[in-house]
């Protein structure tokens, strides 16, 4: 195959498919949606066999767990897939929404309307439900999509392509308003991030290596985070109750997701009562301890932690615990170590919550929830296409707002500039 030449047919493609799909209906999107919803509930049996090669494959390559967890399309899993689709075909649809109307001095009246993005490149890892999730968000908001998954799915991805193929036809949307790469080139990712004719942004969702080359070799504007280093910490007015619950949760709900607490603060006023507790829960649970010499002192069998370890995203049963002075010194060592993707107090102290929310920088600061919450879905969105760590256009889990732009308009009645 030509690799150049075929991008270059999909991103021609997806440029004559975004007209079509701008200028298309909130109903006629949503009911695209909603097919997309009936064709996977009824491809069940379909997308099971396609994850199971892929997920023999990847056992035959020696894919990490942590991988391989990602890469799983569960029942549950497919479930929530479906249920994505209905709630994003029930959302607000954001294109074409004007707000901010004034009269000016002049008697024009200026405010700022909505729209599509145009062409969305998608690259990512491993998870099939991404395919859906992305393909849903840009086509609700207006937008054409390039979907290009990793080479450990692309069975899977392309069953569910042919999901979103018949939702498009079922609602009379230009077939190719969402392509899935059909190749697993890698040849195609350095095509797909140098078309700025093409396609408007980049989003990519995988390891930090993808990540970093795409920022560095693209063409075309990039939403993008690095990695999810992510902390609770737990302050000396913490319910012990909930500090252990919502600890547990962040870290052994799952380990391969960019939510998943890494490290876990511990103001030293209480550690000597909570950490023992803590280590005893998670060590049952199979999850290996790296700890600050004072958390050390308190527990035994504790692995001593090096300065890798407290930016290091594990993605894995694995957790960096650091006993801390008080607020100061967990603020301080958020704001040193954090990716900037999502960290956590857990206190009964509203001050100090407020100081937290303030102070730490971060695109989701929560207060006494678990980091596992930091995610399109849960935050009703319906889906997300990532979760940006960016400050400029788009932060946190990007849903439709994060795929449209503001352009302004101007209404007046003959007006003239004198």
């Amino acid at each position: 195959m030509d690799i150049a030449a075929y991008m270059a047919e999909v991103g021609q493609q997806a440029r004559a498919a975004a007209t079509g799909v701008a200028r298309s209906t909130t109903a006629v999107r949503n009911q695209a949606l909603l097919a997309t919803a009936e064709a996977l509930d009824a491809a069940r049996e379909e997308l099971a066999l396609a994850n199971g090669k892929d997920l023999q494959m990847g056992r035959e390559n020696g894919l990490d767990a942590a991988m391989l967890d990602r890469l799983e399309l569960t029942p549950q899993r497919l479930d929530t897939m479906i249920e994505g689709l209905r709630q994003v075909a029930s959302l607000p649809d954001p294109i074409g929404a004007i707000t901010d109307m004034n009269y000016r001095p002049s008697g024009i009246q200026v405010g700022k309307m909505r729209v599509p993005l145009g062409v969305i490149g998608i690259i990512y890892e491993s998870r099939p439900n991404v395919t859906v999730e992305a393909a849903s968000l840009c086509l609700k908001s207006g937008n054409a999509t390039i979907l290009r998954g990793g080479s450990e799915s692309i069975h899977s991805n392309q069953a569910i392509a042919r999901c979103l193929s018949a939702g498009l036809a079922k609602a009379g949307l230009p077939e190719n308003a969402v392509q899935v790469i059909k190749t697993t080139d890698r040849a195609a990712v350095g095509e797909l991030i140098t078309m700025p004719d093409y396609v408007d942004v980049i989003v990519p969702r995988g390891g930090k290596g993808l990540i970093e080359r795409i920022s560095r070799d693209a063409r075309v504007p990039v939403i993008k985070h690095l990695d999810g280093v992510c902390h609770v910490y737990i302050d000396s007015h913490a319910d012990p109750e909930k500090a252990l619950k919502v600890a547990i949760n962040a870290k052994t709900h799952r380990y391969g997701t960019c939510n998943t607490m890494e490290t876990l603060l511990v103001d030293a006023e209480i550690a000597e009562d909570i950490l023992p507790l803590l280590a005893q829960a998670f060590v049952e649970r199979g999850v290996e301890l790296r700890g600050c010499e004072r958390t050390r002192a308190i527990v035994e069998g504790v692995v001593e932690a090096t300065e890798a370890d407290w930016e290091a995203e594990y993605l894995a049963p694995v957790l960096a615990v650091r006993v801390v002075d008080g607020l100061e010194g967990a603020i301080a060592h958020i704001n040193r170590y954090s990716s900037q993707h999502t960290d956590s107090i857990i206190t009964e102290n509203y001050t100090r919550a407020r100081r937290f929310i303030t102070e730490v920088d971060s695109s989701s600061v929560m207060v006494n929830a678990s980091t596992r919450f930091a995610d399109g879905f849960e935050y009703g969105l319906g889906a997300e296409i990532g979760i940006s760590t960016d400050k400029i256009h788009a932060r946190g889990p990007v849903g439709l707002e994060g795929l449209t732009s503001e352009k302004y308009v101007v209404f007046g009645d003959g007006h003239i500039r004198t």
